[in-house]
């Protein structure tokens, strides 16, 4: 018996397809800012969860857990209550000195934590970004988001300090505004970390000065001495008030401790500050988009 052999069909005919180079993008290129500014809202779920995960996750290993997040800063203020309240005596003429530290205290860490946090987002994620293909954004963005997520306890002890330790302040409208002053400052810790991480994705040796400007910045911002020091020496008196931390830390004062409704000079230099940094920092990073995977 023998096997029939196999037809084999006629070959297709090839045939020429048109197309058009112009819809085609390269792979990791820079989009648009519009259109980057697109893609971040649709990864803006991912980007929320991810941030309640890693806070929730962060201190499991702890035997307190997330108690630690309250504890931190209030032995930080008692430290520095210690040192610079008892030691150094820097309490004099400043009402309320026990209030006035703590505003100054948890107002500075969550602003340096989050600029240091968002700062560091692209280094620490960098494998990250080698293997997917996303707007980087994200990453600083998700990081200040955890560093918000991870205050709300800073937060809740500030307001139970003001409102438990001698002299007691009472609860008025004022502190309503503490919510948009916390706002503002968000805004200006992405902005300057956003800044921040384009320069560390390209020279890493920034990461190790930057604990040092971010600690001369804190020192710099009247959280343990009164600003009224400087009042015989207007020059430096006007450069600190066009300090944003300095000015949010006033205005939580005012309204905390002192029931004073905050100046519109106050208002005004902060909210310009905040704007200019995140557009600024905002524009800086997306220009970069490109490098991140190659630095």
């Amino acid at each position: 018996m023998s096997a029939k052999k196999a037809v084999l069909p006629e070959p297709a005919a090839i045939q020429q397809t048109s197309v058009d180079m112009r819809k085609l993008s390269r792979v990791g290129s820079r989009p648009a800012l519009l259109d980057y500014l697109v893609q971040l809202w649709e990864y803006r779920q991912f980007i929320f969860y991810d941030a309640r995960a890693r806070v929730q996750s962060g201190s499991r290993r702890d035997r307190l857990g997330s108690a630690w997040l309250l504890l931190n800063p209030v032995f930080n203020g008692l430290t520095y209550y210690i040192i610079f309240g008892l030691l150094l005596q820097t309490s004099h003429g400043v009402p309320n000195f026990v209030g006035y530290l703590v505003v100054g205290i948890f107002m500075a860490q969550f602003s340096t934590g989050g600029i240091t946090a968002v700062a560091r987002s692209v280094r620490s994620g960098r494998s990250v970004i080698q293997a997917f293909n996303f707007p980087r954004a994200a990453l600083p963005i998700g990081a200040n988001v955890r560093e918000l997520l991870a205050a709300v306890p800073l937060f809740i002890a500030m307001f139970m300090l003001v409102i438990l330790l001698p002299p007691v302040e009472q609860i008025t409208w004022l502190w309503l505004l503490v919510l948009p002053a916390i706002a503002l400052m968000w805004l200006f810790n992405l902005g300057v970390g956003m800044m921040l991480a384009r320069l560390i994705s390209k020279i890493h040796d920034v990461t190790h000065l930057l604990p040092f400007a971010i600690r001369a910045w804190m020192y710099a911002s009247a959280i343990f001495y009164s600003y009224e020091r400087f009042v015989k020496a207007p020059e430096i008196l006007e450069i600190l008030k066009l300090n944003p931390l300095f000015n949010v830390i006033d205005i939580v004062r005012n309204c905390l401790l002192y029931n004073q409704p905050p100046s519109l000079h106050s208002w005004l230099s902060l909210a310009l500050f905040c704007i200019a940094a995140l557009v600024l920092g905002f524009f800086v990073f997306w220009r970069g988009e490109e490098k991140y995977a190659r630095d």
